[in-house]
């Protein structure tokens, strides 16, 4: 077996090795990430005055409605996201909050994106941010309710139906 062709079966081998692993570590980032998003939110919503004091102290226009807003969707939409249900609608609203939190709260950090990474990636936002775009990019995968509600192929479609949601015509 020439160099090469070890090679493309190494790489073959570990292509199909990521390919297992990937719906679990979707998984796992979603359970993870969106329990802390939920705990931050449940938080926030015990005592509505702390988030309302904090955004009134970073000058956020409407602090009480913003507060309301921020701790709902953190709350609600952690358990969402756990759940793998409304994944690719909720990461974009998820990834500006953080966006929103890091120039807001961690302007500091954020503007240090290239002169101090280790400051901006130490930022509290920073991992929620990853999170969110890795499962924008990806998707919640496979173990998710997404993949069932959102698949091509329906099985509680008659055939006919199937080729109106976008699946292949039955038989």
């Amino acid at each position: 077996m020439s160099l090469p062709s070890a090679l493309l079966t190494l790489h073959n081998a570990l292509r199909r090795a990521g390919a297992l692993f990937a719906p679990v570590l979707l998984l796992f980032i979603r359970l993870y990430w969106g329990w802390q998003y939920h705990l931050t939110g449940a938080g926030k919503l015990s005592d509505l005055s702390r988030p309302t004091r904090f955004f009134v102290s970073l000058h956020i226009p409407a602090p009480h409605l913003n507060a309301v807003v921020v701790s709902v969707t953190e709350c609600f939409g952690g358990l969402l996201l756990m759940a793998g249900l409304g994944t690719r609608f909720l990461t974009p609203i998820f990834i500006c909050e953080m966006l929103i939190a890091f120039v807001t709260a961690d302007r500091e950090a954020f503007g240090a994106i290239f002169s101090d990474p280790d400051k901006f990636t130490g930022a509290a936002p920073f991992l929620f941010l990853a999170a969110f775009l890795v499962l924008f990019a990806f998707g919640p995968g496979v173990l998710s309710l997404d993949a069932l509600l959102f698949r091509r192929e329906r099985p509680w479609c008659r055939p006919d139906d199937r080729a109106a949601a976008g699946g292949p015509p039955g038989k």
